[in-house]
């Protein structure tokens, strides 16, 4: 193994925190975007008639319905 100098693993880190921490930014997006769609589905479900699940109506209630 090469020993890296206490600078090169300062940098090293600094490195991995900055993708990490914008990697779980888009993930956040994803998930925003995801849980958009899903509102909008139970809801076109519950226009037409259909009632939801107990499961369902607790995502509902989760996403702020």
């Amino acid at each position: 193994m090469v020993e890296m100098s206490k600078d090169e693993q300062i940098g090293f880190h600094k490195g991995s925190l900055n993708t990490l921490l914008a990697e779980r930014n888009e993930l956040a997006k994803m998930v925003g975007i995801v849980d958009s769609l899903i509102q909008a589905h139970a809801q076109e479900l519950q226009k037409l008639g259909v009632k939801l699940h107990q499961s369902e109506q607790k995502l509902d209630d989760k996403l702020g319905k």
